[in-house]
């Protein structure tokens, strides 16, 4: 068992990749909000919501299938890759369709107005979805954590020229997101030799058939966390307008932060659930992960629920600052999907797709009937808090299911504690109209309670750094003695 050296091995690659990159892209957000306006920034969000809940399904979800079926020994890798390009061109075919349409008769007003840019994200966002699963599939790690760094590096760099130099609005930010992430899959492409394998002419339609049963129910499990993240964003539209959802958008910014990490170990994560499963958890190497990654999520939400309104200060220029009321609870929504994804890795493991599918789907459906119901009285905020509790909920469902694969140990008491603190924090920040220095001791207060709460983790985890340091120096001494 290859345990925690393979899961931290990939870590650290996708970190590389990950981490600085994003946490520029991050330190970009005064500029968007100070040149485009609230309704502009809602525009491409509505805009590239709609093409990530067109992907699962006019693709069949084939992606979910691309990245796992790869990681059987005996997978026949061309004939997958080949399936998943086929799915690609079939779900173009809709989109030229409605848009070319849509030209002609303008059901869709807005559509009409950024029809190239449409058409573009969707073939763009496709294919690159498809190209990250493949190469995490074949275990191209490194390439995965390159072609990050040249995405993210490619969007940074075209911003800053188009619309501060060039000024072109929000047109130079549809180009400067569609050339990164087209880039992206450009090299992965040569990176991981694709075009040797691509036989779209000898598709193997039993293996497409078995992909497709696995992908299928998967589809629901993708359009319920679809709901889950941005429905809200066309029900915020139509009880407030496109300016709001632009704040409801840009709120998303600090948790960003938050989602870097999650989203670092839930693509290592799925590699090592897969090679790694033990029914029993013999070695503990489950419940020790979840232990550190929930006691890592949540002390990194809670901080940023601390800095929340001094980030929101110079991030969130003009109409923008109100968003930072949104923002503790989009952050907790993170932690419970970070955890419920750790659970799902588990599921994905034994290609059970129907059980992570249902979790999801009776979390979407809670999350709609309370966007309609608190988005109305609360607007953005309501959408926020909508969010976190689908979340929760996804959650609670996947711990009680995944007792029917295996046995792991959670200390479920007191994660809940610890969630509640989240809350308390929370509440605490709408509770103080004006930033003071009882807020802030209050924040801090609470915060090192958590700490204290996880003492365990926290304690191990620094042994093993200790130990990492004193092995490397032993290393480095131990050269020395040799040159």
């Amino acid at each position: 068992m290859r345990g925690s050296k393979y899961l931290l091995k990939n870590i650290g690659l996708l970190t590389i990749s990950s981490f600085g990159t994003k946490l520029l892209s991050f330190f970009l957000v005064p500029l968007y909000t100070y040149v485009l306006s609230t309704e502009e920034y809602g525009i491409y969000d509505v805009l590239n919501t709609t093409v990530l809940v067109l992907i699962p399904v006019l693709t069949l979800n084939i992606t979910d299938a691309v990245l796992r079926f790869p990681l059987d020994k005996t997978s026949d890798k061309k004939a997958i890759f080949s399936i998943g390009i086929k799915y690609f061109i079939v779900g173009l075919i809709p989109v030229c369709l409605v848009v070319i349409t849509n030209q002609f008769f303008t059901f869709i007003p807005v559509l009409k107005t950024y029809s190239l840019s449409f058409v573009l994200l969707y073939a763009s966002t496709a294919i690159n979805g498809i190209m990250t699963a493949y190469a995490r599939g074949i275990d191209r790690v490194l390439d995965l954590s390159i072609s990050g760094i040249v995405c993210s590096a490619v969007i940074i760099v075209l911003n800053i020229v188009l619309l501060l130099v060039v000024k072109c609005g929000l047109t130079g930010y549809f180009i400067a997101n569609i050339a990164g992430i087209a880039i992206q899959a450009i090299y992965l492409f040569i990176s991981t030799k694709a075009w040797k394998k691509l036989r779209l002419s000898e598709i193997d339609t039993f293996l497409e058939h078995d992909m497709l049963a696995y992908s299928k129910p998967l589809m629901a499990n993708t359009l319920a966390w679809w709901v889950n993240n941005f429905s809200a964003r066309y029900v915020v539209i139509w009880f407030c307008g496109l300016a709001e959802n632009g704040i409801f958008s840009v709120a998303y910014k600090i948790p960003s932060i938050l989602n870097i990490f999650q989203t670092i170990f839930s693509q290592a994560w799925t590699l090592s659930a897969t090679q790694d499963f033990d029914p029993k958890d013999r070695h503990g190497f489950f419940a020790k992960t979840y232990g550190y990654y929930n006691f890592g999520m949540t002390t990194i939400c809670s901080l940023l629920i601390v800095g929340d309104r001094f980030m929101a200060s110079f991030l969130y220029a003009k109409n923008f600052y109100v968003a930072w009321a949104t923002v503790p609870f989009l952050l907790i929504s993170i932690v419970f999907g970070a955890l419920s994804g750790y659970v799902g890795g588990v599921f994905s493991a034994v290609k059970d797709s129907k059980k992570i599918a249902l979790s999801t789907v009776i979390g979407a459906v809670v999350n709609i009937l309370l966007d309609f119901v608190l988005v109305y009285e609360f607007k953005s905020v309501g959408a926020a808090i909508a969010n976190m509790v689908s979340y929760w909920l996804v959650w609670f469902i996947r711990i009680r299911q995944l007792r029917s694969f295996m046995t792991i140990r959670i200390n479920l008491k007191r994660d809940y504690f610890a969630y509640l603190i989240l809350m308390v924090q929370s509440i605490l920040l709408l509770f103080f109209v004006e930033e003071s220095v009882p807020l802030y001791l209050s924040e801090i207060g609470l915060f090192l309670l958590l700490i204290v709460l996880f003492h365990s983790e926290a304690m191990q985890l620094l042994k093993k750094a200790l130990h990492f340091i004193r092995l490397e120096k032993a290393m480095k001494h131990a050269r020395l003695r040799k040159g």
